[in-house]
């Protein structure tokens, strides 16, 4: 198996086997041993039974959240978006020129609600904290394969930067992450910023680290269970996460 650039954790249910590519810290102060995706898949369908009461979308959700079809406007040239999270408030830029398809689409999930009780499921210290997997599997399961083109990189990933996470090239869906520092070294391997944090950074500075790197390389999250559970499984496994509560748009 080739050697991968960064770490790989599972997007998929176990029985689809695809993985996602997330950013992974530089090699310091020692290199983390790569997990091996056949090895993940593995370990997912041994995982315990799902005993857990799922979340389903309430009444009145947007049409959108289970048919991506529906959310495909073209965002305006730059636009801001208030995120409220479980620590505190936070205001991102976002500038269509940077990354005109991510732009899009991360207009259209503030647009239609998505990013709902959103956790940040990924978060390490000194790197980036990452979210966008739905609480919801009827809605996480639509997304997964909702990909959107790649942009080609025109700015950098310092810190306060927001970034979509990727599986490979064309492979962008919902899942992002923000820059704890600056990470350039990320600039030349797919990864577009599409805006950054322009007030709140100490919020996003102060979400919850503890759990660091996700399973099965880390104590963290699976995402394959993520994806088939959603927050129940979160809430019942890793209490102390912190979550978007909500994100809208704002002048």
């Amino acid at each position: 198996m080739r050697k991968m650039t960064w770490a790989l954790t599972l997007l998929m249910l176990a029985c689809g086997g695809e993985v996602v590519e997330t950013p992974e810290p530089p090699p310091e102060p020692a290199p983390k041993a790569q997990p091996d995706p056949v090895d993940q898949v593995r370990a997912a369908r041994k995982a315990e039974p799902a005993t857990l009461e799922l979340w389903t979308l309430p009444e009145g959700a947007h049409p959108a959240m289970t048919d991506p079809t529906q959310a495909t406007e073209t965002a305006p040239d730059s636009y801001k978006v208030k995120l409220v999270t479980t620590k505190g408030e936070a205001i991102i830029q976002v500038h269509r020129e940077w990354a005109p398809n991510g732009a899009d689409r991360f207009y259209n999930l503030v647009k239609i609600g998505f990013f709902s009780d959103i956790a940040f499921f990924r978060a390490i210290d000194k790197f980036m904290v990452q979210g966008g997997i739905s609480g919801y599997p009827e809605v996480a399961k639509v997304w997964r394969d909702a990909h959107i083109q790649d942009d080609p990189k025109r700015e950098s990933n310092t810190k306060g930067r927001v970034t979509f996470a990727t599986a490979g090239p064309n492979t962008r869906t919902t899942q992002f992450f923000i820059n704890y520092k600056d990470n350039s070294f990320l600039d030349n391997q797919g990864f577009s910023p599409i805006g950054e944090v322009i007030e709140g950074m100490d919020i996003i500075d102060s979400l919850h680290k503890g759990y660091g790197e996700g399973a099965p390389s880390g104590r963290g999250p699976n995402q394959m269970r993520i994806q088939a559970q959603g927050n129940a499984y979160l809430q019942d496994k890793f209490d102390k996460l912190d979550y978007i509560k909500s994100a809208t748009l704002v002048e």
